[in-house]
């Protein structure tokens, strides 16, 4: 149970340097846990929860908000009772940093990969709708998982592509306020405008970046060896960075 709602949840099998993952958008643990979860495992344990309306945990009538899916983030990093790095992609992403910004204490570390601190940082695209090319797929992926099966998959769509609509609405002034230590990966193709990308990386006061070539959001199952590489860099090496040339750096540092 996680804030009263039945979830599904991988937790890590021992204490120690431990890493929770959080899925994307209309997605599960499922794709991380394929993806980069066996190459991380080789050095961290590694946790992971089904959101609300998301894989193996059934939904509720209430809509999606990012506020709400913070909500679910602290108090299943509560229930583990430890300081965790927080790898998420997408939303999963976006939820790490505002987990980061509102709970530091609960956060060591924050990888990003391909999110967006902004609405306005998609790239646009043709609406996704219950008659786009690939829904029906999508609706037959989601139902495999879902207790809710088939039927609710519109309904889960529509929740999602309305918070798309609208959130998040995070400004670099917000995100100045982020203190732990963030890593900021996108494909160099992404759903999220390079611009943007680099405008997040760029807003947070203890951010490294890493745009990974010739791939798109799905980047950890492009290049996943790739990613598993700069991620265990990024989780273990010392910090602050040393540089031969620092420029950004040297005007933060001072």
């Amino acid at each position: 149970m996680l804030n009263g709602h039945p979830t599904w949840a991988r937790l890590p099998k021992k204490k120690g340097p431990t890493v929770l993952l959080l899925h994307g958008g209309m997605s599960s643990s499922r794709s991380l846990l394929k993806s980069i979860g066996p190459g991380l495992s080789e050095t961290f344990r590694v946790a992971a929860f089904d959101r609300r309306g998301h894989g193996r945990t059934a939904d509720t009538d209430a809509g999606f908000h990012y506020d709400d899916m913070v909500d679910e983030t602290v108090s299943f990093l509560e229930y583990l009772g430890r300081r965790c790095h927080v790898i998420g992609h997408s939303d999963g992403g976006i939820i790490a940093l505002l987990v980061a910004q509102r709970r530091p204490d609960l956060v060591k570390r924050v990888i990003a990969v391909g999110a967006n601190f902004h609405f306005n940082g998609l790239v646009p695209m043709a609406q996704f709708d219950t008659s786009s090319e690939g829904y029906e797929q999508w609706a037959q992926k989601y139902a495999q998982l879902s207790p809710d099966g088939l039927e609710h998959a519109a309904s889960v769509l529509e929740k999602t592509m309305a918070m798309f609509a609208s959130e998040p609405a995070l400004s670099a002034s917000d995100l100045s306020t982020l203190t732990r230590p963030v890593l900021v990966m996108s494909g160099d193709d992404d759903l999220i405008t390079l611009e943007h990308t680099c405008a997040l990386y760029q807003a947070l006061p203890n951010a490294q970046l890493a745009i990974v070539p010739g791939t798109s959001h799905a980047v950890l199952k492009e290049r996943t060896r790739e990613s598993v590489r700069i991620m265990r860099h990024f989780l273990l090496s010392k910090l602050p960075v040393t540089t031969y040339m620092p420029v950004r750096r040297a005007l933060t540092d001072s």
